[in-house]
């Protein structure tokens, strides 16, 4: 497989890649979150502990193109959708995940408009990119070592398809907007009724913590919400109008008033599916951050102490502590609901990570999905257990200080009940250490640099 892009169509179209999720654009209107101490500085990539272009990517993807190098997997072209629809099931990736994006935050951009979105698909590893018309797919994994990992699929009906590693899209997919590592992007920015962003408007990075009146601008959205306003499925003077009208552009349920749905393989751009996307989006970035940094520690100084503000802070993401509640409920794709909730460990009682709330919060149990993902079940072990020792603090009730107040003592024992019985390896002693303590409010841990004890 090339590592690089070649001449021609493919370096042309090398985009920044799609999965830039809304935006991949700089400036000085670009609001970047700072998760702890230095998370923003850039991870130097091609270090012996790291060697971010040398070492063979082992994610879902590599995996698939070896498997199709060998003829053990044959995927088929489809005369509408191209080669998205073998990839979607090559790649365990639900039509149902579908959302859509309008602005022309990508290298296809001349593709890309209000009448010709860009359709974005995920699941817990992959994320696929199509835009109807493009030369391109978009293939992008999160590999358990290296984090992001970005691809390009021709559209042309050949025998079998020739999947290509792009490296040029790091520019903006190894930045301060993705904690300095190789990672995803997922962005608020209002745009003009070509799809044209206006900078001076704010970039808002999207996740968990996000306000729902600060989400989507650029997106479209289907799905009900309430009364409360959200930035979706507006353009030009619609962001004008909405001072007037708070309600313009929200609780749709269709969208054929925008552009052709039948051009896509689902007719929506599901809430639901758009509320995950931008909670994994940031917490894989984290996972990928932490584990760079923890393999650096362990190369120059044979241990991960130095690392408690970034473990602190990876902790409090895991756990949903600084998620801005809903304040009406959420409902979506049924269709989305179920195909998300059937996948991953449950235990005995026959709960998930992977249940959702809709009601104040996106999940029902406050600890995210991720911690089942092979990029946390990989992170070198001295870390993880650090993780977790921090995590049993919280949920044994011994540390009720802010922010992880909101975690209620029956939140905490359905977690720690959860993670005991889905989760191998957890320390020898985590159910003592997860034992409910005499409920106290202690001090946070200090936040400290990273190379300071």
């Amino acid at each position: 497989m090339n590592r690089k892009s070649p001449p021609g169509t493919w370096s042309a179209v090398a985009l920044a890649w799609a999965v830039c999720l809304g935006l991949s654009v700089a400036g000085p209107c670009l609001r970047v979150r700072a998760d702890f101490q230095g998370s923003t500085h850039l991870v130097e990539l091609e270090t012996e502990a790291l060697r971010y272009s040398k070492e063979t990517p082992t994610g879902p993807v590599a995996e698939l193109i070896r498997k199709i190098e060998a003829g053990k997997v044959t995927l088929e072209w489809d005369a509408k959708l191209g080669w998205l629809p073998s990839f979607q099931k090559a790649l365990g990736v639900d039509p149902s995940s579908q959302t859509l994006v309008f602005s022309k935050t990508s290298l296809q951009r001349e593709h890309i408009h209000p009448g010709n979105p860009r359709a974005i698909f995920f699941n817990d590893d992959i994320y696929l990119g199509y835009i109807p018309g493009s030369p391109l797919v978009e293939v992008s994994e999160v590999d358990p070592r290296l984090g992001g990992i970005f691809y390009v699929v021709e559209q042309k009906p050949t025998a079998k398809p020739v999947i290509k590693r792009i490296d040029n899209c790091l520019e903006c997919h190894a930045s301060s907007r993705t904690m300095g590592v190789p990672g995803h992007l997922f962005r608020s920015i209002e745009t003009d009724r070509q799809g044209i962003v206006d900078l001076a408007s704010g970039i808002e990075p999207v996740d968990h913590r996000t306000p729902m009146a600060d989400r989507w601008g650029g997106w479209y959205v289907t799905g009900t919400h309430g009364p409360v306003q959200h930035r979706g499925n507006r353009m030009g003077d619609d962001f004008v109008k909405a001072k007037a009208n708070p309600s313009l552009g929200g609780n749709k349920t269709r969208l054929d008033e925008y552009f052709d749905p039948s051009k896509y393989p689902s007719p929506g751009s599901d809430i639901v599916a758009l509320m995950v996307l931008g909670h994994q989006v940031h917490l894989h970035n984290f996972i990928a951050r932490v584990h760079y940094m923890a393999a650096q520690h362990l190369a120059a100084y044979g241990h991960v102490d130095y690392l408690k503000s970034p473990v602190e802070g990876l902790v409090k993401q895991l756990l949903m502590a600084e998620e801005v509640p809903l304040e009406y409920p959420v409902k979506g794709s049924q269709e989305f609901v179920r195909s998300f909730e059937a996948s991953g460990p449950r235990d005995k009682q026959g709960r998930s990570l992977r249940q959702l709330d809709l009601q104040k919060h996106l999940f029902k149990h406050p600890c995210s999905f991720l911690i089942h993902a092979e990029a946390f079940r990989r992170l070198p072990a001295p870390l993880k257990q650090k993780i977790y020792r921090r995590m049993a603090e919280v949920l044994s009730g011994a540390d009720t200080s802010e922010p992880f107040r909101r975690l209620s003592p029956a939140d905490r024992v359905a977690v720690r009940e959860i993670l005991t019985e889905t989760l191998e390896d957890l320390p020898p002693d985590w159910k003592c250490l997860t034992e409910p303590k005499t409920i106290q409010t202690i001090a946070p841990a200090k936040v400290l640099s990273d190379n300071s004890k």
